[in-house]
């Protein structure tokens, strides 16, 4: 079994600072794909009032530590508040072995783990891995889109900058890049959609 079958699926991980626009893009795509799978997280914190399970699969400390333990989260990550988030395998490659793309937002951290994982990583990986940076059009422009967001402090904003940063760090490893400009969101679904649909 070669990561070139040709009846595998594939994983595409979108990466991107705060504010780039990844949800309106991902958002976009649900609507306009009915056949892409966009997989739920695993997360331990609480449900909110009217919460479903369409996109969070609710998980107590104990059930989330079983899964570690049994190496079927391929990446997590320890979030606002404490909670943790995480990739559950299961809701990942029986779709791709069904022959369907999956769609997955991760941060710089899910997206190195993921890259590494021995699933999709190296010549004998079973599974196919694309990932596609979204890149703002300056530093300015998503200075500008943080703080219409909501009012955040000096330093608050100075330490989303250096995060920002350090996440356009990690756009030359990906496989593709794509440059969300300013009012042009059709130009940019269209450019993510050949690399979905390919």
């Amino acid at each position: 079994m070669t990561a070139t079958a040709p009846n595998k699926g594939k994983l595409v991980l979108v990466i991107g600072p705060s504010g780039v626009g990844k949800s309106v893009i991902l958002q976009e795509l649900r609507k306009r794909h009915p056949e892409l799978v966009f997989p739920r997280s695993a997360t331990t914190r609480a449900r909110r009032q009217g919460e479903g399970d369409d996109l969070y699969r609710f998980l107590n400390e104990k059930e989330f530590d079983a899964l570690l333990e049994k190496k079927e989260v391929l990446e997590w990550a320890v979030v606002h508040g404490g909670a943790r988030y995480g990739t559950l395998k299961e809701e990942i490659l029986p779709a791709i072995e069904a022959g369907k793309t999956v769609v997955r937002e991760v941060d710089v951290q899910g997206f190195e783990s993921i890259s590494a994982d021995p699933l999709f990583s190296g010549d004998a990986a079973p599974y196919r891995l694309v990932s596609v940076f979204i890149l703002p059009e300056s530093r300015h422009q998503l200075t500008e889109r943080i703080t219409k967001r909501a009012p955040i402090s000096e330093d608050e904003l100075e330490r989303r900058l250096r995060s920002m940063d350090r996440e356009l760090s990690v756009a030359p490893r990906c496989d593709v890049q794509v440059l969300n400009k300013e009012g042009r969101l059709e130009e940019t679904l269209k450019e993510v959609e050949e690399v979905l649909l390919k």
